[in-house]
Order: C-alpha cells, then structure tokens, then sequence
C-alpha cells in the first residue's frame, strides 16, 4: 500500500480531531494512524491535531476545518461508550451522521475511527480490547484517509460548490 499516494509531496494536509473522553484509549488510534499515514507518504509534520472534550463535539470542529479549504482529509477518532442508558444511541447517530453530513456538505471527506460499542465496561477486559480495536482502527482510518484522497484525485473535476 505505500504507492498508494500519488504526489504526497505536493503539501498535503490532514486534521486529525479526536475527543478526550476515554482520550487513553483514543490516543492509541491517533498513535497508529501517525505512523500507517507515514509509510503512505504522508509524514507526521503535515497533520494537524485538534483535542475536543467529548466525540458528540466533534462533526461541528470537522465542519469549521473544511470550511476553510486547508485539509485534504479530516479524521475523526472517538469512543461513544454505552453506559446503559438511551442517550448512547442518539449520541452515536448524532456523530456519525453529522459527519457524513460534514463531507457531504463541503466536499472533503471525513474518515471516522469513532467507535460507538453497545457493550463497554470501565473493567481491564474491556479497556484491553478497546485498546487494542482502536489501535487497529488508526491502521484503518490511515489507510481509508490515504486511498479517498488519491481516489478522489483521480475524478475528473467538477463544479461542485460546497454548500454553507
């Protein structure tokens, strides 16, 4: 997968914007995808990293950052955790569908390494595997940024005017 960016050194940027709830486990998906990124052709120096309080704040900051047309890509890496109780739920679709929305609406994609589980417990089995999925996860959203940027490159151009 390496050559799978095509032109890196044309200054590309990437925002990467990860919540703080639970931010132990969400720094290992921020860990990961530094360095998948990085053996696409993307190095370290060209991502910019933005810290919100918790994942249901972050498609407004993913909004604000495309809107000023500076970023390639925008991650966004999170963890919803359900603490049983309905608002989970509403809090996941609320996420997910606003960053999608984000995308959609500006023109620049959005990869998400939020998860939103059904089932997570403050115990060590549980912290253990989160740790372990959201390191997977960074591999993933590196791997998705790097391949929708160069899939993106390669449509034709359009007209496109992002709404605001």
């Amino acid at each position: 997968m390496s050559d799978l960016i095509q032109g890196s050194d044309r200054g590309r940027r990437i925002a990467f914007v990860q919540s703080c709830w639970h931010k132990d486990l969400v720094d290992q998906s921020r860990t990961t995808f530094i360095a998948e990124i990085a053996q696409l052709g993307i190095p370290e120096s060209q991502i910019d990293f933005f810290e919100v309080t918790g994942a249901f704040e972050i498609p407004l900051h993913a909004k604000r950052l495309a809107e000023t047309g500076s970023y390639d890509a925008i991650v966004a890496a999170g963890l919803v955790v359900d603490g049983g109780i309905y608002r989970h739920e509403f809090v996941a679709d609320a996420v997910i569908g606003g960053l999608m929305r984000v995308q959609l609406d500006t023109g620049v994609p959005v990869i998400s390494a939020v998860l939103t589980p059904h089932h997570f417990h403050e115990h060590e089995t549980h912290r253990a595997f989160f740790f372990g999925h959201l390191e997977t996860k960074g591999v993933e959203a590196a791997r998705a940024c790097a391949h929708t940027i160069d899939a993106l490159e390669r449509l034709p151009s359009s007209s496109f005017e992002p709404s605001k």
